[in-house]
């Protein structure tokens, strides 16, 4: 089983060395790893990997049945054999890009249950721009910049995030009612992995996330659009945080 090394707290680690466990024709598994696999909403690193006479570009990574799968487009040498010891280097501005997206989804999802009372239904970051559907919902254009407003007024206070594991029943009564379906997690996982902002929001999360909401930048809310009876789609984009 793969060591998801940036969980709890170090997703901020974009360089790291690992062990090869076993390479296919077009992957290969390592031991341990801080590359983010598809997930949740959160697209996978990119990056490459690096070993005594070769490289190989990281594509996509997935979870495959508890290891992590590295895609990868041979650059020079030979993909290497079990045993090898790589240098593993993520996109650190593209990770950078989805933390800071997936945070803001976490602002905006925390600001629409306390105005509206609406819960997260899905979301999908991608590093210039996301979205995320509410139910039950149905926003107007007021309603929006209400959304926006108190989502940058969030952001303006840079309050600091703590990742950390916690007990599944700690969790299960501590996170308010609406803000994520802890039914669809499996019993099995425990303890949960829980992104906390100071005294605003509490959530489990495995993805990636930046340490203050300050590095965020300013949100723009983009376009919203009804995606049935009750539920309404929001789409935002971030500016560079200063």
């Amino acid at each position: 089983m793969t060591d998801l090394r940036y969980l709890p707290d170090a997703d901020d680690v974009t360089t790291f060395t690992a062990t090869i466990t076993e390479t296919t024709q077009d992957s290969v598994f390592l031991d341990g790893t801080y590359f983010y696999p598809e997930g949740g909403g959160q697209p996978a690193d990119r990056g490459a990997l690096e070993w005594d006479g070769g490289r190989a570009d990281v594509v996509d990574v997935r979870k495959d049945h508890g290891d992590v799968r590295h895609d990868v487009e041979l650059r020079t040498g030979e993909l290497p054999a079990e045993g090898t010891t790589v240098e593993g280097r993520i996109d650190e501005d593209r990770r950078r890009k989805l933390s800071r997206m997936h945070t803001a989804q976490h602002v905006v999802s925390r600001v629409v249950l306390d105005e509206y009372g609406a819960s997260t239904a899905g979301n999908q970051v991608y590093p210039d721009r996301s979205r995320i559907d509410f139910e039950p919902a149905s926003f107007d254009d007021e309603d929006l910049e209400r959304i926006e407003r108190r989502s940058n007024e969030a952001i303006d206070r840079d309050l600091s995030l703590v990742k950390e594991n916690r007990p599944r029943s700690i969790v299960e009564e501590r996170v308010d009612e609406g803000r994520v379906p802890l039914d669809l997690i499996p019993d099995s996982v425990d303890p949960l992995r829980v992104v906390e902002i100071e005294g605003f929001d509490r959530c489990p999360c495995g993805g990636t996330h930046v340490s203050r909401l300050g590095e965020i930048g300013r949100l723009t809310v983009t376009d919203h659009v009804s995606k049935g009876e009750d539920t309404e789609r929001i789409e935002f984009e971030l500016e560079d945080a200063t």
